[in-house]
């Protein structure tokens, strides 16, 4: 569902990039620098993470259902007295928690959204960094809060690249990545799947691709690190020869295109959407919902009763845990080292 405020994603990004908003400390910090130390660094010596300088990792949410209805007790004894319903204040054991809708079993439901980032590069499907959202709280706005504060927390790598769906195609999203000098992967939106108009008489297609006066795709000639924009020549072109009917330039190498992520940030993504390494690399972003299925359903996530949000962080980290734990026994029929590498 499109977000009861189209602007706010926008606003929110804007404001923390004009005042850069410091680490707030959070209850759940506790638990996550102990994940940290004791699961993630392990998982990281073992290689399970990728490359530590340079990987990657996939942001996406889902829904947690905490119970059928919200929870809260009388602060009055109008109920004694024959009332049913009065106008008093009433005390909500979940006050962060509240009612959204479902768009998979297109229904609404109490409870939060769970916004989980992941590692790309691992073939465990193991998961980094939670984060509970009011259930309302739209996909975006949830995204945004997370990824910074899983940045301002993570300390043993740098990431190089963000894995989203269509859901975070937004320009806004893609100046929060610059600001953290990440690489963008989302998938474009189908609602704004259009051709694009430039100055000239070449036209961009839906997937980053220039196209030439005569409907065919521009072919890439490499990306010039010096201007930060990449190249693009006659599709009809060998050489010094040209093999179109009505050529659009008198250039003897063809005509040329070139496309800078300053014209755009979200058509012209330094690794274009029509690369082999672009569509190899997109093929992971499959892997945060196998891990969400493991939380919901074989660690049975949404089963649990518990009445605070602290509760509900206890126990996400706990199956984050027995997440890395699976993957540290399934790595160890190959490596007999676990246990030095655990205590090193």
């Amino acid at each position: 569902m499109p977000p009861n405020k189209p602007s706010i994603v926008k606003r929110l990004v804007e404001r923390f990039l004009k005042y850069n908003s410091k680490k707030k400390v959070l209850p759940a910090d506790r638990l996550f620098e102990f994940f940290e130390s004791a699961f993630l660094s392990v998982s990281s010596k073992l290689g399970l993470l990728g490359d530590s300088n340079n990987f990657g990792i996939i942001g996406d949410g889902t829904p947690v259902e905490t119970a059928s209805y919200p929870r809260s007790k009388p602060t009055c004894t109008c109920n004694t007295k024959g009332i049913s319903k009065c106008n008093h204040p009433r005390f909500y054991s979940q006050p962060d928690c509240n009612s959204g809708w479902n768009s998979s079993r297109e229904k609404y439901f109490n409870g939060y959204y769970l916004c989980m980032i992941s590692t790309s590069d691992s073939h465990y499907d193991l998961p980094l960094y939670p984060r509970l959202n009011p259930a309302s709280r739209h996909d975006l706005v949830s995204f945004v809060i997370s990824f910074i504060e899983f940045s301002q927390r993570y300390s043993l790598g740098n990431t190089s690249k963000m894995l989203l769906d269509a859901t975070h195609d937004a320009e806004a999203i893609y100046k929060l990545l610059k600001h953290y000098e990440t690489g963008p992967f989302i998938d474009l939106n189908i609602k704004t799947k259009k051709i694009f108009s430039t100055e000239s008489n070449i036209q961009i297609s839906p997937v980053d691709i220039p196209v030439c006066p005569i409907g065919l795709n521009m072919k890439s000639n490499g990306f010039d690190k010096s201007q930060n924009r990449r190249k693009w020549h006659c599709p009809l072109a060998r050489g010094t020869k040209i093999s179109c009917e009505t050529p659009c330039s008198s250039a003897k190498y063809d005509r040329t295109f070139h496309t800078s992520n300053k014209d755009n940030l979200r058509l012209f993504t330094k690794t274009p959407r029509s690369s082999k390494e672009w569509k190899n690399t997109y093929k992971r972003r499959t892997s945060i919902e196998r891990s969400n299925k493991r939380e919901k359903v074989d660690y049975s996530l949404e089963h649990g009763r518990h009445r605070s949000t602290k509760m509900w962080y206890i126990r996400i980290y706990a199956i984050m845990m027995c997440q890395h734990i699976d993957a540290w026994y399934f790595h160890s029929k190959d490596t007999l080292n676990l246990k030095e590498i655990i205590f090193a």
